[in-house]
């Protein structure tokens, strides 16, 4: 059976939305850029050869609807290159990323890109009505809240699909109430919160040079080059985060220091299978051992690394102990703290030059963007495996394994 190598791993700067460098670049422009860049770096490859672009993007609506992959290939001037658009929320270009996987091992394909984008920034242009559950008086809301504390007081580790229970669950529900509900069910505490949060800032800070090296910068219509992140917070402490308002309830724990901010951004892979990396003499980046996914309530969707990680992990017939590093996407301070426990994860080896609460997460770039990360981590330590996992709105999880060649 063929082996899924990734041989290009790039991506554009990340954009604070509404306020930041990229707010005013269409998605496809910016993706365009960033999956050029990532051909580019693959020495002898002919991008006429390409099977697929595999694209991810959270909201594909406004101008982020209409198959952004295709435009981009056109835009490319790949008119013989096919391309689609998925959607899996948070995780949509690790999604990608897994659609490549599978296309070569079952051996009809040798060349894909997954990438993934997401302009929050145009959310507001036809998409922002995809995103329900912001009225907390709604009743359907009030009904999955109490439910979540009333299994959270019970001690039940079990939950029920609330279809059963005789209601239509709104499966979007702000996420900041789903982190406050595993923090309730957890007993994560606002400090332990803000400790991460700075945590996490603090190490994307020291590791200002290993952030910016799978950057290609991004040039503007009026001529401005981006070349940095727009999110980091030099100077956090747990101190400054303790000021903090909770912003998804009156007496919560979750807070924007604490939380991922919202942001735009591109990132994209280059997927090759063993037959092109020998034919072309490449060096990959790393082998697409497993991957994973799982569901789970909706209101607790912060815990979807847990089992979409033990999955990733049995079909690699490998365990927690063996990753090298692991990177959980940093949605909320609020779900990562539990989903590393549950899964056995050393604080030495988590998210270990920081992460999405500090450089941001644009919702459909963010998995291609941390498959990047974990692949230079790996190269950095010298480390041989590493775990992606990611909770998805909604209530899924998702997680790959990958093995640094």
């Amino acid at each position: 059976m063929p082996e899924a190598y990734i041989v290009s791993a790039v991506r554009s700067p990340i954009g604070r939305a509404y306020k930041g460098s990229l707010k005013d670049l269409r998605s496809d422009d910016l993706a365009a850029g960033t999956v050029q860049a990532a051909l580019d770096s693959v020495p002898g490859l002919d991008p006429a050869r390409v099977e697929d672009l595999i694209l991810g993007c959270g909201l594909p609506g406004g101008y982020q609807g209409h198959n952004l992959a295709r435009i981009i290939t056109v835009l490319l001037g790949l008119d013989n290159v096919p391309g689609t658009t998925v959607t899996r929320y948070c995780a949509s270009s690790l999604q990608s990323t897994r659609m490549a996987f599978h296309a070569i091992k079952a051996g009809e394909g040798d060349i894909f890109i997954s990438a993934g984008v997401e302009s929050v920034s145009g959310m507001a242009i036809g998409s922002s009505d995809y995103i329900p559950g912001h009225d907390l008086t709604n009743p359907v809301f009030a009904e999955a809240t109490a439910r979540t504390l009333e299994r959270s007081q019970s001690g039940s580790a079990r939950w029920t699909d609330p279809r059963q229970e005789g209601t239509l669950p709104d499966a979007y529900i702000s996420m900041g109430q789903t982190a406050e509900n595993v923090a309730e069910l957890f007993g994560i505490t606002r400090d332990e919160q803000d400790a991460f949060a700075a945590r996490s800032q603090q190490r994307t800070e020291q590791a200002a040079d290993f952030w910016q090296q799978d950057i290609r910068p991004v040039t503007l219509p009026d001529g401005t080059i981006v070349s940095g992140d727009d999110s980091p917070r030099a100077g956090t402490t747990v101190e400054k985060l303790a000021t903090l308002e909770p912003v998804f309830r009156p007496d919560g724990t979750v807070t924007a220091g604490n939380s991922c901010p919202l942001n735009d951004g591109a990132a994209a892979l280059v997927v090759v299978s063993d037959r092109v990396v020998a034919e072309l003499g490449l060096q990959p980046l790393a082998r697409i051992v497993s991957t994973g996914v799982s569901g789970l309530s909706p209101e607790i969707m912060g815990l979807g690394p847990v089992d979409a990680s033990r999955s990733a992990l049995a079909r690699a017939n490998l365990t927690i102990a063996d990753m090298d590093l692991v990177e959980i996407n940093e949605a909320f301070a609020a779900q990562v703290i539990p989903s590393a426990r549950e899964l056995g994860v050393e604080e030495d080896k988590l998210n270990v030059h920081g992460g999405a609460i500090a450089v941001g997460h644009p919702f459909g770039m963010t998995g291609a963007r941390i498959t990047s990360t974990l692949i230079g981590g790996l190269a950095k330590t010298g480390g041989r495996y590493g775990l992606e996992t990611m909770c998805v709105g909604g209530g899924q999880g998702m997680a790959m394994v990958l093995e640094r060649v």
